[in-house]
């Protein structure tokens, strides 16, 4: 039924509250992660996660869930409707993974093997991981000026698949290895959430705060979560009020990051950009058509709060505003999410909750977002272009995989500052299994660009535009000779990027052989045109 004309809209109506729970689990169980993935991956202490890095997480959420609530209510008087929907905001999925596991952690690893002490090394990642957020904030921030022309840049399937191969590997897998080591409390919360958003079954409660209670219920029933006096008084302790502070000195001590791991903040901060532009369609599409330049502004300015003010992890416009459109959400429920969520993050109360909630009572959601980043790969690209997006779930793939080699590496007690690696007899060994862990390796360092560019080629190719997929290895070359792809080194702990003036020129190398292959391939699709005419 079609809204009166002149109707006004209104801060708050019945149905923000079902879209509240549905967003704001989605966020809660992002800062679950953070704390989770901080504190255990990481090593971060207390200080460092409810401190500094919560704050600023607190602050981004809450300036970018009012702008979106207001922006809503404002595009409602303008336009005299009391239907749109407020877009939904919060701590972009895939960035939190790849800023971890791909910038902090090598950092963190690359500190200690220089012979710095675990607390020294985890303040180190922090910084380093300010700096990227810094770097996808001022990228997402330009994005607003240039943002459709940067779209037009890389086809649909590269940067889709790119993002697939992040959520396919450091997002689902690990959390689907997780459901089946504790299936009685993972496979009942991961059925929920697939009845609900696959299966369209109303249960009568959201989907996600259902799967989360299930999965609380049942993590506490069989002691999988068990009550601990200790450990709940030391879960109280950050209780208390922490005011966000400006972090710009640590980010300037630790500006290096932004040229060292560029491969990694730049792919980031476009798919961040673009992905926020396909979340705009998606909204239009729906029926409420927003500003395209405030509201990528408005993502790259949350993002440098976030930096600012010690959070490592930049923030988006969400997937998902048809869904909350039809389950009646408005203006209301996106200010609610960010008060709600400021409250959790600046009063130290994500302890007790990360207590009493385990992340695998959440880990669910989590899945259902990488299943549904690595099937939009396919769903939202031609259908021709599969072979593309399966070249750019590749790297990814083999990033992850080389991850897991390192860390069973180091579980077995190879690759620690008291017994570093061999790399001669540890490449020796894995190739008598027939497993060439250099070309792992090679993969891992740049892999979102790398992912991107592959795809590409791949795409250009399937659409016989060889020449766009020669200037595509071109590109590749330039970044391989910088070693901004493939180049990597080893330390006592860890392989890391290797930049510098031809430190990539076997890449490099075969790359421009790449080029040339394709604009004799086009040459040659040219004459072979011309002689079927004639």
């Amino acid at each position: 039924m079609a809204e009166p004309a002149n109707a006004r809209p209104s801060w708050f109506v019945r149905k923000d509250i079902d879209g509240f729970f549905g967003l704001a689990i989605d966020n809660i169980v992002q800062i679950l992660l953070i704390v989770g993935l901080c504190q255990g991956v990481l090593g971060f202490n207390s200080d460092l996660v409810y401190g500094r890095i919560l704050p600023g997480v607190a602050l981004s959420l809450i300036l970018g869930n009012v702008y979106y609530s207001w922006l809503a209510y404002r595009q409602g008087l303008r336009e005299g409707r009391n239907d749109l929907t407020a877009l939904p905001y919060g701590i972009n999925t895939v960035s939190l993974f790849a800023y971890i596991f791909l910038v902090m952690l090598p950092v963190k690893l690359d500190a200690m093997a220089s012979g710095i002490a675990p607390p020294q090394a985890a303040e180190i990642a922090w910084r380093a991981g300010l700096v990227a957020c810094l770097g996808s904030g001022l990228i997402e921030l330009a994005g607003a000026w240039i943002g459709n022309r940067l779209r037009r840049i890389a086809p649909r399937a590269a940067m889709l698949s790119t993002l697939g191969g992040i959520a396919l590997t450091f997002i689902a897998i690990g959390f689907l290895l997780r459901t089946f080591a504790n299936p009685i409390v993972g496979l009942l919360p991961l059925g929920v959430i697939l009845l609900t958003y696959f299966g369209q079954v109303d249960f009568g409660l959201p989907g996600g705060l259902l799967s989360v209670l299930v999965g609380m219920l049942l993590a506490w029933a069989t002691g999988l979560v068990q009550w601990d006096p200790a450990v709940f008084e030391q879960a109280l302790q950050p209780l208390g009020f922490y005011l966000p502070k400006f972090w710009i000195g640590a980010i300037w001590e630790q500006s290096g990051v932004l040229s060292k791991y560029f491969s990694i903040i730049l792919p980031m901060g476009l798919f961040n950009l673009v992905g926020s532009l396909q979340n705009l369609e998606s909204a239009e599409a729906a029926g409420d058509r927003y500003p395209t330049a405030p509201c990528l502004a408005a993502n790259g300015i949350g993002t440098l709060v976030a930096a600012v003010c010690g959070s490592c992890f930049p923030t988006t416009i969400y997937i998902g505003h048809p869904g909350w459109k039809d389950m009646g959400a408005r203006v209301g429920y996106s200010w609610l999410n960010g008060l709600v969520m400021g409250i959790l993050c600046l009063s130290g109360t994500l302890g007790v909750i990360t207590y009493l909630v385990p992340i695998d009572a959440g880990m669910a959601i989590v899945l259902w977002i990488g299943i549904v980043i690595v099937a939009q790969g396919f769903t939202a690209t031609p259908k021709a272009h599969a072979p593309a997006v399966v070249v750019g779930l590749m790297p990814g793939i083999a990033a992850w995989g080389a991850l897991i080699a390192k860390n069973s590496m180091r579980v077995a007690g190879v690759g620690t500052p008291e017994t570093p690696f061999q790399p001669e007899v540890l490449v020796a060994n894995f190739k008598m299994s027939d497993t060439f862990i250099e070309g792992a390796f090679a993969l891992e360092q740049g892999v979102i660009l790398l992912a991107m560019i592959l795809a590409a080629i791949t795409v250009y190719i399937i659409e016989q535009k060889f020449g766009l997929a020669a200037l595509w290895a071109i590109a590749a070359a330039i970044l391989a000779w910088f070693g901004l792809i493939h180049s990597f080194a080893w330390t006592p702990t860890d392989t890391v990027v290797d930049l510098g003036w031809g430190t990539g020129r076997d890449w490099a190398i075969s790359y421009l052989m790449l080029a040339v292959l394709f604009v004799f391939a086009s040459w040659l699709n040219k004459r072979n045109k011309q002689n079927k005419t004639t």
